[in-house]
C-alpha cells in the first residue's frame, strides 16, 4: 500500500445490523463459501433436508434406470425355445459333431416325481412357497450365520433369483447383478405360478457333465427318465446345483455321497421324510450310468469349419440357428487321422523316456483307495473309453512282475513289459538328450506304491480276468497330419495337434516349419521343368563354401555323413542325398526354384540361397501337402475345400454344393516324372517302411538340422497325406528322430484306414512320356555291353541319344 494513503479510524455501522466491511487493497480477500452452502446456509433445515431427499430419489431413480435399461423381457418365458443344434455332417452323412449353446429335455412338472420337488426345494430353497421373490427371513439367516462363522457359508438366493441369473444373467459377483436379479425374480414372480417357476427352473439348471435340466440329468447319471427316479437318486440330484464339479460321482464320489446326506437331512428337518426314511435311502447303493465320454473325432478341423460358420453366418445362426453343415471330411478318415496321430507321438515320447509320475497320494489315502472308502454306498461302473484313453491311476502295489494299480473305476495290473520303456528316465523333461537308462531296472525301480501314473486299458487277461493297463505319459511332442483328395481340393482328414482341449493351435494349417528334405520334390521338379530327366547325373562329394559374412565356411553334409560319388537324380532324391542336391540348386538358380514354389503354391517367404535346397524356409503342412497332391493330380492344382454344402432347419440352402477350382500350374509329364521318382523312395529309399500297405505309393521324408522336425508326405493317385512331427518349442526331437522314425509310422498308421475308403488305382503316364533302356552309371543308352541296365522314364524328346561306353568311366556332371 502506498503510504500517502491513511485508514479512517471510526466507520460507524448501518442501522440493518448487517455488518459493513472496507477491504483495503493490502488485505486478502475471504474465500466465499460455495453457491449451494450458501444457499442451504439460509434455508431452515427441514427445507434443506427435503431437497438432499430429491436429490437421492433423483440419483436413485437414474441409477434404478441405469440397472433395468436392457434387462430382458421375462414374458415370453413360457413360449421359450430352446437354442437349436447345429450339425456337421461326413462327406457319408455322419455327424461329425455338433455346435450349441446347451443340450436339455425339457419335461412338465407332473413328470417328476413328488420325492425329487421335494429334495430340491429342501436343499435349495425351503420356504420356496412361503415367500415372494426374495426370502427376507433366508437372507437375515444366512446373513447371521455367515457373520458367525466368519466366510460366507449360506446365500439367501431364492430359486426363482436362481431362475432369473440362470435364464439371462451372468455369474459375475457384483451389487448390481444381484440388484438385476432381484429386479427379474420380482417381474418372474408376476407373471408366472410358483409351480410354473419350479417346473421352468428344474429345466434349465446345469447338473454337471453336460446335462441341463432334470431330465438329461436322471439319463446321464442313471440312465432313466425322470419319473423313475426313486428318493435316494432324488437326493443326489438335488444336491448337484450348488456346484456340479465338486460333487461329481466320477471325480469325488466321496464328496457326492456327503452331499447326498446333506440333502436327505434337509427333507428330514422340513417334514417331507420321516428319519427312518432317510436311513433307508442313505444305505441304498448309489448306482450310477457307465460315463459315456463324447467322441472328438474331428476336434481340429470342426474349429476349422466353426471358424468359416460364425465369421460368414454369425455366432447366434451359428450355434441357435439349427444349420446343417455338409462338409467333405471322411468319418473313418478323420477317427484314423486322430488315433495315428495320438498313437504316434505317444510312443515317440515314450522314446525320449519317463518323465515319473504326475503325482503322489500319501499311505492313508493308498490305504483308502485300497479299502474303497471313497466310493461307500456308490457303484461305479467302469468309464466307457476306449483303449486310446489315457487315465489317472494310484499305484497301489509293486512287485518284480508290475504293478497294481487303481483308477478310482478300475483296478488292475500293468505287466513289467509294459512298463520296460520306462527304464530311460529323463533327467530334464525340457531336454531329451539329458536322461538315465537302466537295463536291470525292475517295476520296484521305476514305481513306487502312492505315485499317480497314466495308463491306458490294454485288455483282459483271458485267465485271471483282471484288467490289464499299459503305463503311458501325455506326450509333449506335438504333431499334424492333414489328408486331402488331389483332385478336388477336399480336406478328407484332419489333425491338428495331440489334445483339442490343452492347445487348440491348429499346427496343420497355422504353424510355419522348415520342410527338410521334403521340400526337395519342389526343387527336383523345377530342374525337370528345366529339362533334367531322372537319368542326369549329379555330384555327391564333399564341397566347401566359403562366406566372408559367415564366422567360418559352410560344408554341407549328408544325413549318414558318406558321399556316393556320381548319382542319378532318381536315386539322390530316393536316399535323399543333401549334397548332390545343393549341387542341382546351383545349376537351376535359386530364382528358379523360388518363382516354381511360388507358382505351385508356397505362399511363405523362400531363402535366396544355397540353405533353400535343404529345407531351410519354413511352410505350413497344408502349402507343402497341397504341393505334393499337385504332382498327384497331374500337375493341376485344387484349391482346398472343406464345406460341400450348408442348410438351414427348414431346408433352405444358404451355401450351394461347392465346385471344384482348379488351375493347371505344372506340365503332366513333369507332375509323373516327380511321381516316378518319389516311388522309388518307397520302393527302396528313405520311405520303404511304407510298403508294408502293399499299394502303389511315392511320398517323401523330411527332417532338419538337430531333428527338430519330422515329415513324410505321400500319396495315391487319389489322396495325398501330410504328417509333421515336432515340439512347438523347436527343440530336438531326441538323435535319430528322422521322418523315416517320428513321422512315417503315423502316416502308414493312418493310410491302413485311409486306403480302404478309396479305390485303388495306379498313376496315370502322360502321352508324352517315354520308357528308354539307359546305363545306369552315366544315364546315357544301354549299349551291348552295358552292365545291369535299367529302363528310364523321360519326357518325349528329352530322352538321351548317345550310345553309353562301358570301357569309359563317368568323368561328367550330366545335365542334358
Amino acid at each position: 500500500m502506498s503510504d500517502n494513503i491513511e485508514k479512517p479510524e471510526n466507520i460507524e455501522k448501518p442501522e440493518n445490523n448487517h455488518e459493513e466491511r472496507i477491504v483495503y487493497h493490502d488485505e486478502v480477500p475471504q474465500k466465499k463459501p460455495l453457491f449451494l452452502l450458501r444457499w442451504f446456509r439460509k434455508r431452515p433445515i427441514p427445507t434443506a433436508v427435503g431437497i438432499i431427499a430429491i436429490f437421492v430419489i433423483i440419483g436413485g431413480l437414474a441409477f434404478f434406470y441405469k440397472i433395468t435399461r436392457g434387462l430382458p423381457p421375462v414374458e415370453a418365458l413360457r413360449d421359450y425355445q430352446q437354442s437349436l443344434i447345429t450339425n456337421i455332417y461326413s462327406d457319408n452323412n455322419k455327424v461329425l459333431g455338433q455346435f450349441y449353446i446347451e443340450r436339455r429335455r425339457p419335461v412338465s412338472l407332473s413328470r417328476m416325481p413328488k420325492h425329487l420337488k421335494n429334495a430340491v426345494i429342501a436343499v435349495e430353497d425351503s420356504r420356496f412357497y412361503q415367500h415372494g421373490a426374495l426370502d427376507y427371513f433366508g437372507i437375515a439367516r444366512a446373513l447371521v450365520t455367515n457373520i458367525l462363522t466368519g466366510e460366507i457359508r449360506q446365500g439367501g438366493s431364492t430359486i426363482t433369483q436362481q431362475l432369473a441369473r440362470s435364464l439371462f444373467l451372468s455369474r459375475e459377483r457384483s451389487l448390481e447383478r444381484k440388484i438385476k436379479e432381484a429386479i427379474l425374480a420380482g417381474r418372474l414372480e408376476k407373471l408366472y405360478t410358483k409351480d410354473d417357476i419350479l417346473e421352468f427352473y428344474l429345466n434349465q439348471i446345469y447338473f454337471g457333465h453336460g446335462a441341463y435340466g432334470i431330465q438329461s440329468a436322471a439319463n446321464t447319471y442313471f440312465g432313466k427318465d425322470v419319473e423313475d427316479i426313486t428318493l435316494h437318486e432324488a437326493a443326489f440330484l438335488a444336491g448337484l446345483p450348488k456346484a456340479p464339479a465338486d460333487y461329481s460321482p466320477y471325480h469325488n464320489p466321496e464328496k457326492a455321497k456327503q452331499r447326498q446326506e446333506v440333502v436327505l437331512k434337509r427333507m428330514v428337518d422340513e417334514k417331507y421324510i420321516a428319519e427312518k426314511d432317510y436311513q433307508e435311502a442313505y444305505k441304498k447303493s448309489l448306482v450310477f450310468e457307465r460315463r459315456k465320454k463324447e467322441k472328438e473325432v474331428a476336434p481340429y478341423f470342426l474349429e476349422y469349419v466353426r471358424q468359416y460358420l460364425e465369421a460368414n453366418y454369425g455366432s447366434d445362426m451359428l450355434y441357435r440357428g439349427g444349420m446343417n453343415v455338409y462338409t467333405t471330411a471322411n468319418y473313418d478318415m478323420q477317427e484314423a487321422a486322430t488315433k495315428a496321430l495320438k498313437q504316434g507321438l505317444r510312443e515317440l515320447d515314450k522314446r525320449q523316456g519317463f518323465r515319473g509320475p504326475i503325482g503322489h497320494r500319501s499311505p492313508d489315502e493308498v490305504q483308502d483307495i485300497k479299502k474303497g472308502k471313497e466310493a461307500r454306498g456308490m457303484i461305479i461302473p467302469p468309464p466307457d473309453f476306449g483303449k486310446d484313453e489315457l487315465l489317472d491311476a494310484t499305484v497301489i502295489a509293486v512287485g518284480n512282475e508290475g504293478a497294481t494299480v487303481d483308477t478310482r473305476s478300475l483296478k488292475g495290473r500293468i505287466l513289467f513289459d509294459d512298463m520296460k520303456w520306462a527304464r530311460k528316465r529323463l533327467l530334464d523333461p525340457n531336454d531329451v538328450e539329458k536322461f538315465k537308462y537302466s537295463e536291470k531296472a525292475k517295476p520296484p525301480d521305476i514305481l513306487k506304491v502312492g505315485d499317480i501314473v497314466k495308463v491306458a486299458v490294454k485288455g483282459v487277461d483271458a485267465k485271471t480276468k483282471e484288467t490289464l493297463f499299459v503305463l503311458e505319459q501325455e506326450p509333449m511332442v506335438e504333431g499334424a497330419l492333414l489328408a486331402m483328395d488331389p483332385r478336388t481340393g477336399a480336406i478328407k482328414a484332419m489333425a491338428g495337434g495331440y489334445d483339442f482341449e490343452k492347445s487348440k493351435f491348429n499346427r496343420a494349417i497355422q504353424a510355419k516349419r522348415q520342410p527338410g528334405s521334403a521340400f526337395k520334390p519342389i526343387i527336383y521338379a523345377t530342374a525337370i521343368d528345366m529339362g533334367f530327366s531322372p537319368s542326369t547325373i549329379l555330384v555327391d562329394a564333399p564341397i566347401v563354401y566359403e562366406d566372408p559374412t559367415l564366422e567360418k565356411d559352410w560344408k554341407p553334409l549328408n544325413y549318414d555323413e558318406k558321399f556316393h560319388g556320381f548319382i542319378s537324380m532318381r536315386n539322390a532324391i530316393a536316399y535323399s542325398r543333401n549334397v548332390a542336391t545343393i549341387r542341382l540348386l546351383e545349376k537351376v538358380g535359386t530364382r528358379g526354384v523360388i518363382d516354381f514354389a511360388q507358382r505351385v503354391g508356397i505362399k511363405n517367404p523362400l531363402a535366396n540361397d544355397l540353405s533353400v535346397a535343404l529345407g531351410s524356409s519354413s511352410v505350413t503342412l497344408q502349402e507343402l501337402t497341397s504341393v505334393f497332391g499337385i504332382f498327384a493330380n497331374q500337375g493341376t492344382k485344387a484349391e482346398s475345400m472343406s464345406i460341400k454344402l450348408i442348410t438351414t432347419k427348414e431346408g433352405k440352402v444358404l451355401l450351394e454344393e461347392a465346385e471344384v477350382k482348379s488351375e493347371a500350374v505344372l506340365s503332366k509329364e513333369t507332375a509323373y516324372l516327380i511321381t516316378n521318382m518319389l516311388e522309388d523312395v518307397i520302393q527302396y529309399g528313405t520311405g520303404q517302411r511304407a510298403k508294408v500297405l502293399g499299394r502303389q505309393l511315392a511320398g517323401k521324408t523330411g527332417t532338419t538340422n538337430e531333428f527338430t522336425d519330422a515329415w513324410f508326405i505321400g500319396y495315391t493317385p487319389n489322396l495325398v497325406v501330410g504328417v509333421w512331427v515336432g515340439f512347438d518349442d523347436r527343440k530336438s526331437l531326441g538323435p535319430g528322430e528322422a521322418g523315416a522314425r517320428a513321422a512315417l509310422p503315423i502316416w502308414i498308421e493312418f493310410m491302413k484306414t485311409a486306403l480302404n475308403q478309396i479305390p485303388e488305382e495306379s498313376f496315370t503316364i502322360p502321352e508324352d512320356i517315354v520308357f528308354t533302356r539307359i546305363d545306369p552309371e552315366n544315364g546315357l543308352l544301354a549299349s551291348d555291353n552295358t552292365k545291369n541296365p535299367v529302363i528310364e522314364v523321360f519326357k518325349r524328346g528329352s530322352e538321351p541319344t548317345k550310345s553309353s561306353d562301358a570301357s569309359k568311366p563317368t568323368q561328367f556332371f550330366r545335365m542334358d
